[in-house]
């Protein structure tokens, strides 16, 4: 795979945020950037980034913050899907996967289920001070 694939591997992980797009924040809507926050949080005092793409020089990754608030979503993911992740909240893809994208989508759908009734983390005491 090369990265001539990444727009393609893009275009398809943008579409499980779009339907999320009515309820948060678009915050970059690029070629190679793609995010979503929440409203300014008072607790916070910015707004709190939820998800987004972004294709890099060797992949593109898939970043989502309820994963990151919830873990007990990544309960029973593939081990394939699980191959894809860096770190607590992002999958990397370097091609367009039908099945991994199916499930991918399956928990973000659950991930912002969650989100919109949990809502994120309270800050702890001087965060942002």
């Amino acid at each position: 795979m090369t990265a001539s694939d990444f727009p393609s591997v893009f275009k398809n992980l943008r579409a499980m945020l779009k339907p999320f797009e009515a309820r948060l924040i678009l915050t970059a809507d690029e070629l190679d950037d793609y995010s979503l926050s929440t409203p300014y949080s008072q607790e916070y005092r910015k707004e709190f980034f939820v998800a987004g793409v972004q294709i890099k020089k060797n992949y593109v990754s898939y970043h989502l913050m309820p994963v990151y608030i919830f873990p007990s979503l990544l309960d029973g993911i593939s081990p394939e899907l699980k191959k894809h992740m860096q770190g607590k909240s992002c999958f990397n893809f370097k091609k367009v996967d039908r099945a991994l994208f199916g499930e991918l989508s399956q928990l973000t759908k659950r991930g912002f289920k969650q989100f919109r009734r949990e809502g994120p983390p309270t800050p702890p005491p001087g965060w942002n001070s």
